[in-house]
């Protein structure tokens, strides 16, 4: 599901290898005619958003999100550095539901970033939905939380190289919880791109403000950044009932 305002638009990088050669053509036409899918039908949920490197500030980037829908309690994700036929696959997330969330384990907890900042500022977005169906998809990721592992950097849209492999461990990922977190260079490449209106987004969610609870994470990372504002909505569960008006 490309969005057809960014069709022409390259991922950060090109891979290292050459060609893909005659057997490896051959054997694709094969899969094509013989070969089932099925697992990968259902992928067709698609979001937009930015993610940091927990404990790592200065490592962000674009993520576009294939997801399919297990069911209400439960979205399994791809994660690619674009949407179009040549982007890079960099990694994969697991969307839960706050009802699922609240039994795990504290230590399990650690691994997973609160979404109500994504959802209530405006950077998450559903491209090609209507705005009246993006808002009622995301009132549904409203006080959910995401388990996401990074394997591979490929840089940034705005001009931060990355590496041509996936090279060392998976990094575990995090969520922008406040605003000035999210490199405003990052953000308003992609709002060109694609044509997105942060702004007019969080000015069309404020109605999710009185349904946001407090949730654990949004202050993880609160002192690896500066001069940031916090939002009305977000807040973290240690703060509970110091919502910022």
């Amino acid at each position: 599901m490309a969005n057809p305002t960014i069709k022409d638009r390259r991922p950060p990088l090109t891979p290292a290898g050459q060609g893909k050669g005659v057997w490896l053509g051959t054997l694709e036409q094969g899969a094509n005619l013989l070969q089932d899918t099925t697992p990968l039908r259902g992928f067709d949920v698609y979001v937009v958003g930015f993610h940091c490197a927990k404990g790592r500030p200065e490592m962000q980037m674009e993520a576009h999100h294939y997801c399919r829908v297990v069911n209400d309690d439960l979205l399994q994700c791809v994660i690619f550095d674009g949407n179009t036929r040549d982007a890079n696959l960099i990694g994969i997330e697991y969307i839960v539901s706050e009802r699922v969330f609240d039994p795990l384990p504290e230590e399990e907890k650690d691994y997973w970033h609160p979404h109500n900042y994504e959802v209530l500022s405006g950077q998450l977005a559903a491209p090609g939905l209507p705005d009246a169906a993006e808002k009622a998809f995301l009132r549904l990721l409203l006080n959910s939380y995401g388990k996401t592992w990074h394997t591979w950097h490929t840089g940034r849209h705005d001009g931060e190289p990355g590496t041509d492999l996936p090279r060392g461990e998976p990094t575990l990922m995090w969520s922008f919880n406040r605003d000035g977190e999210c490199d405003e260079s990052l953000e308003q490449d992609r709002n060109t791109a694609m044509n997105l209106d942060t702004q007019a987004k969080h000015e069309q969610r404020q109605s999710f403000v009185d349904l946001a609870h407090p949730q654990r994470g949004v202050d993880t990372m609160a002192d690896d950044f500066t001069g940031t504002t916090p939002i009305p909505g977000v807040v973290d569960v240690r703060h509970r009932g110091s919502a910022t008006d």
